[in-house]
């Protein structure tokens, strides 16, 4: 008997090792790497907690273009413009897909973000349109950033000088600008409940990235019956769905009396408008994933780039005090600020995109997966990769900026101070996948900031000789911790 099972083990290590090699033989073709071990790929070479620096290292160890290996699936890392160029712009077509890991299968099934083919192409055309409709053009939702603005002074003003930290007011009034995009004057659902979906949303994305989110894309048969934090982020994120599946449902009752208002309104238009077409995508269940979409892609991103831009303005008194002198000299006694005003201030606008090129909030912008076989700088990605875009590479590389690790807002002007936009620099993603809400985003960031830089002079707290600009790696880079004080100007 024993002479069985040691047989019966030789047998299973050669099977394994023979599998292994065969795996080996498989991916020669691909981009170069860390080598992959067995059940953990590449991931001996990942320091942990990940960042930046991580996959900087790897760009310089093995190209602009790269494969880490997630168990046995693999990551293919594009780095440096032109590669990133190639990759997301000339060959758009061939990486306009989503991937379909275990955990975004879980968790976003149809709406705009993950989803591909007719049903990606059909939601991602309607947003186009209906955010157009909201938007561009229009004034409800500049009116309401305005009004958010506002709100957000009144609040800075009450702290009195004292130590605020500005993560909340700020994630509160993105979050309102949301919640009326969605769902208009109605602002369903109320205030408190649209506040825990965002909770659970920020908890989910925090998750993301983490030792155990790689445990579960790399076994999740095995992850399902094992404890963790992926259970309650799993749970936390399908509550959040679930809440907004009710606020759809309420939200249908009450019978459209008048033109669309808001984003569920047109949608729930288009829904009857669709009935009977075979070929439609549109109901109820891709209305909620639509709404979490919007809500993923709009609350933590701009609440996260007007965190870093307070933080860099006040250790930078300097560029402070000429953004705030451009808005004085241009804007004059004028009580309000519009998107319109930002092309009369190319100093103002050169901080913003300042701000989201030295701390590019996506680490690796959002993922791609190849639609078909495609062939880079000699490369082999087949279909069906996993890509990602190294953009916080491209932001910084020093052949590109002049002081790439500093911040530094003549990167976007030129000798005569006039604003220049540069070719390589995508912070909203580039391609058939580019940001949908890139223009709500800029509206966000302009109105925002102009008004809070008009009304005070931000500092460090008193003690505190340098904040930390060290960023928090996870879904996103958000800053560490920290208060500032508002000092109200005298005009």
């Amino acid at each position: 008997m024993a002479g069985f099972w040691g047989l019966f083990i030789l047998l299973l290590m050669g099977f394994l090792i023979l599998h292994y090699l065969k795996f080996l033989w498989s991916i020669r073709k691909y981009p170069p790497g860390p080598f992959p071990l067995p059940l953990i790929g590449g991931f001996w070479k990942i320091q942990t907690p990940i960042s930046l620096e991580t996959f900087m290292k790897l760009s310089k160890q093995y190209g602009n273009i790269y494969t880490v290996w997630i168990g046995s699936f693999p990551m293919v890392v594009l780095s440096g413009y032109q590669t990133v160029k190639e990759g997301l712009i000339s060959h758009t077509e061939y990486l306009a897909e989503r991937p379909t890991t275990p955990f975004i299968t879980e968790v976003f099934q149809g709406g705009i973000l993950n989803s591909n083919g007719h049903n990606w192409k059909q939601n991602r055309r309607f947003g186009l349109i209906t955010m157009r409709k909201l938007g561009v053009g229009k004034k409800f939702i500049e009116n309401k950033i305005q009004e958010e603005a506002h709100n957000l002074v009144e609040i800075f003003a009450q702290a009195k000088e004292q130590p605020l930290d500005p993560s909340l007011p700020l994630l509160d009034g993105i979050s309102n600008v949301i919640r009326a995009l969605i769902f208009g004057n109605n602002l369903f659902p109320d205030k408190e409940q649209f506040q825990e979906v965002i909770r659970s949303i920020e908890f989910g994305q925090k998750f993301l990235g983490t030792f155990f989110h790689m445990l579960y894309e790399s076994s999740p048969s095995l992850m399902k019956f094992l404890p963790g934090p992926h259970k309650k982020a799993l749970s936390r994120l399908k509550q959040s769905k679930s809440m907004l599946t009710e606020v759809v449902k309420k939200y249908k009752q009450s019978h459209l009396q008048h033109e669309p208002e808001d984003f569920t309104e047109y949608y729930l238009l288009q829904i009857e408008k669709s009935k009977g077409d075979p070929s439609s995508i549109y109901d109820e269940e891709n209305l909620v994933q639509c709404i979490f979409d919007l809500i993923v892609a709009g609350t933590e991103t701009s609440t996260n780039s007007l965190q870093w831009g307070l933080l860099f303005l006040a250790h930078h008194p300097d560029i402070q005090e000429k953004v705030y002198k451009e808005l004085e000299d241009v804007l004059g006694s004028s009580p309000s600020i519009c998107y319109q005003d930002a092309k009369k201030l190319p100093y103002t606008q050169a901080v913003i995109h300042e701000t989201l090129r030295i701390r590019y909030i996506l680490p690796l912008g959002v993922p791609r997966r190849s639609a078909q076989d495609l062939n880079l700088f000699g490369y082999n990605i087949p279909k069906g990769t996993f890509c990602m875009a190294n953009l916080p590479a491209l932001f910084l590389d020093p052949e590109q900026w002049k002081t790439p690790q500093e911040f530094n807002p003549s990167h976007f002007l030129d000798e005569d101070g006039n604003f220049v936009l540069k070719e390589d620099f995508v912070p909203f993603g580039a391609g058939a996948r580019v940001c949908l809400g890139e223009q709500l985003g800029k509206m966000e960031l302009f109105i925002f900031l102009t008004y809070l830089i008009r009304a005070f002079h931000f500092q460090p707290t008193e003690g505190v000789e340098e904040l930390n600009k060290a960023p928090v790696f996870g879904f996103t880079l958000h800053p560490q911790p920290f208060k500032i004080r508002a000092i109200p100007r005298s005009s």
